[in-house]
């Protein structure tokens, strides 16, 4: 079949729009048709080389939409469901899905081609195979993709809103509560309030933390942040300091987040500086593959027993925390509607990605038209 998608074709390159030939599912795999994707940061870092892929490449990985049809040995899903893509597969199988790791599962190791697990590829032109932003492309209007990166949904709710819920609502939201482990009582700084700060700040409010710093030179986000449960905000990391020391009274932060879109030294040494002693520092945030971001004194590390941790989906199980996010947004206690800033057209996605590196956006959401 033909469809519609926004495709990187070489590094610094914006999207284009062009039609391709889409595969049938084969085994263990399933035809989507999107309704949405969310407009995440990582799509850009395909653009800079943050984040290394073979060109040429569909972009997206957080969609939502309707089971087509499915390939053989497709058990768990039939035409007619309603899923939300997860952008970490999980094949239940290898070493780290069974010992409940399935945020490191080995289906992983596929990204940088970005084929699906029998190492081809679903999306053709012109004689060449385009790859799948984490085995998703979620940037076109229709997809096949493996049933290990489908999660179920009820029927009622909104698509264009769950759509989140498939990588920058977890992950910040795991980031708190799962790698941060955020307690009641806690003081928590989170630098950077994008598609993943924000839900670092839900994640903490409703784990119990009482003083939740959000950090970010951008008035709206900080705003944003207030109204969605930070108790504080501050424009630079100064500023976040002295909060911190006077709510503590010069004891330190329990926990750091570094959610920004590209991790530098400035705001590893602000993190490490925030945090008491056995407190941690969680990186959720991206640097190139090639970049050493983090050095820090040894000695500060080792007297304070101070800790830090990176973050693939906030150490969550995407099957397990995708589930439970939208048992907290029909509960009312997780907010999505809220986080949709604007919506655009398949047309419009580098314009939805201008709006996002300005600041304009907490997160966007990219509707498909069919």
């Amino acid at each position: 079949m033909k469809t519609r998608a926004a495709v990187l074709r070489e590094l610094g390159k914006p999207f284009e729009i062009v039609e391709l030939d889409l595969d049938a599912p084969k085994a263990g795999e399933v035809l989507v048709r999107f309704a949405a994707s969310g407009l995440c940061h990582s799509d850009d870092h395909l653009r800079t080389g943050d984040i290394p892929v073979r060109y040429p490449i569909v972009g997206g990985h957080e969609g939502a939409g309707i089971v087509e049809e499915v390939g053989p040995g497709v058990s768990r899903l039939k035409p007619g469901d309603h899923i939300v893509c997860s952008f970490l597969p999980a094949c239940g199988h290898c070493r780290f899905c069974a010992r409940g790791q399935t945020n490191l599962c080995d289906l992983g190791a596929l990204f940088v081609d970005n084929c699906l697990p029998d190492g081809t590829f679903r999306f053709h032109a012109g004689g060449e195979g385009f790859g799948q932003m984490c085995l998703l492309g979620t940037f076109s209007q229709w997809s096949t993709l493996s049933e290990h990166s489908c999660i179920k949904v009820d029927h009622d709710l909104p698509l264009e809103t769950v759509v989140l819920v498939g990588c920058g609502v977890p992950t910040g939201f795991g980031t708190s509560v799962n790698l941060g482990g955020v307690r009641p009582g806690d003081t928590v700084v989170i630098y950077g309030i994008g598609g993943v700060g924000i839900n670092a700040v839900q994640g903490a409010a409703i784990a119990g933390a009482i003083n939740i710093i959000a950090v970010d030179p951008l008035p709206n986000k900080r705003e944003t942040a207030e109204w969605l449960g930070a108790t504080h905000s501050a424009a630079d990391a100064e500023q976040a300091q002295r909060l911190v020391t006077e709510l503590t009274r010069g004891v330190g932060a329990d926990k750091a987040l570094i959610t920004v879109g590209v991790v530098d030294q400035d705001v590893i040494d602000a993190a490490f500086a925030a945090i008491r002693k056995h407190g941690t520092v969680v990186i959720t945030g991206l640097a190139g593959p090639g970049k050493k971001t983090i050095q820090l004194p040894s000695f500060e590390l080792t007297l304070f027993q101070k800790r830090i941790e990176g973050a693939l989906f906030g150490g969550g199980n995407p099957f397990d925390d995708i589930p439970l996010m939208l048992d907290l947004y029909r509960a009312g206690r997780l907010k999505l509607d809220e986080l949709v800033t604007t919506r655009y057209r398949l047309d419009e996605v580098n314009q939805g990605y201008r709006d996002l590196l300005d600041g304009k956006n907490i997160r966007g959401v990219l509707v498909h038209e069919h």
